[in-house]
């Protein structure tokens, strides 16, 4: 008995194999040479068991691929996005509707309607045109751009080129953010820059929520004459800014030291680079390219107010075992709960 099959790719089995008849020989597209009928060769072959198997568990990582959220949640936000040392980084958090960098463009990205930019190396700015020409296809809004005041100028030339190359309109608002400036994102949300360092000009930023609190000379009122106060014009409350999250890009630890960044320190939620974890690459390294060594944030751990450290940018040398292994090292230094943005990184043993 002679048997020829010609399977179709592993990727389109699910289709050649509905769950209501998986051993239909027909969507196949077998040739038989046999005396025997197709589905008994088969059977006789033992090729139906292990199809099965392999469609079932190929429809299962399908499906589980669709609903898994590969998002963080800390402190009420949910956190998601890649950071890969010198390959991209675009951490995206959906309640403020902002991306921090966009080295490429996460499809995730593109319904987001802030970006900020912390300096211009490709692998944080690289997808800015893609994301800005990817919102005006989908008939977004134009979305608002935050950069340093310094290359302000040079971004304009870069979509201008791609305006002359692609003749398309690439429509944005760019707003040069300087240290210590802030802009209001809505009502209740405003964001600030602050000074970071790098090996080229950068910034972090810090997003605080915004509310109104009665002033203490006037809480020991009751409701009516508060409410006669603020109709005959009286200022009865006081602006407070909270910070919610703080987003530092590429830098060396000095950022914690300057005393004009306290609120990066004391967020809800510090975003920070760890490109280097271990004794392979010294602290001296680390500084000369800009960038944190983890030791250097176990050493400033006692500046550390935030609740939560959501650490980024490792080195793409290192596996999913190394970044665990420093990071329950650094957990035990800090009071704050420690988690690494892992998404991409990949373990020695897959």
């Amino acid at each position: 008995m002679q048997i020829s099959l010609t399977f179709s790719p592993p990727s389109r089995a699910p289709l050649l194999f509905p769950r209501h008849n998986p051993i239909s020989a027909k969507p196949l597209r077998a040739s038989f040479q046999t005396q025997f009928s197709p589905v008994n060769a088969l059977k006789e072959s033992g090729y139906l068991p292990a199809i099965s198997r392999a469609i079932e568990e190929d429809e299962y990582r399908i499906a589980r691929s669709q609903v898994a959220r590969k998002g963080i949640d800390l402190e009420g936000y949910s956190i998601e996005g890649i950071s890969i040392g010198g390959q991209e980084t675009c951490v995206i958090i959906p309640e403020f509707k902002c991306a921090f960098d966009i080295g490429r463009c996460p499809s995730r990205a593109i319904h987001q309607n802030f970006v900020f930019i912390t300096h211009a190396h490709l692998d944080h700015i690289g997808g800015l045109p893609m994301y800005v020409a990817s919102r005006g296809l989908y008939s977004l809004k134009p979305p608002t751009i935050f950069v340093p005041p310094c290359i302000k100028e040079d971004v304009e030339k870069l979509f201008d080129i791609h305006r002359t190359m692609g003749q398309v309109e690439l429509n944005f608002d760019l707003v040069p953010l300087d240290f210590g400036e802030t802009y209001e994102m809505r009502n209740n949300l405003v964001v600030r820059a602050f000074r970071t360092q790098h090996v080229i000009p950068s910034q972090g930023y810090v997003i605080y929520s915004v509310r109104k609190k009665l002033k203490k000379q006037y809480t020991h009122l009751k409701g009516k004459q508060i409410e006669k106060l603020k109709k005959s014009g009286v200022e009865i409350t006081d602006t407070v800014l909270s910070p919610e999250v703080a987003f530092t890009g590429d830098t060396t630890s000095d950022f914690m030291l300057d005393p004009r960044n306290a609120d990066a320190l004391r967020a809800k939620i510090l975003i920070t680079e760890a490109t280097f974890l271990d004794e392979g690459v010294s602290i001296e390294h680390a500084r000369q390219h800009g960038h944190t060594h983890i030791f250097e944030i176990m050493e400033n751990a006692e500046w550390i107010r935030n609740k939560s450290v959501l650490l980024t940018h490792f080195s793409s040398r290192y596996h999913l075992e190394d970044i665990r292994q420093a990071v329950s090292k650094l957990q035990s230094k800090v009071s704050a709960k420690v988690v690494p943005l892992t998404e991409g990184f990949k373990s020695m043993y897959s």
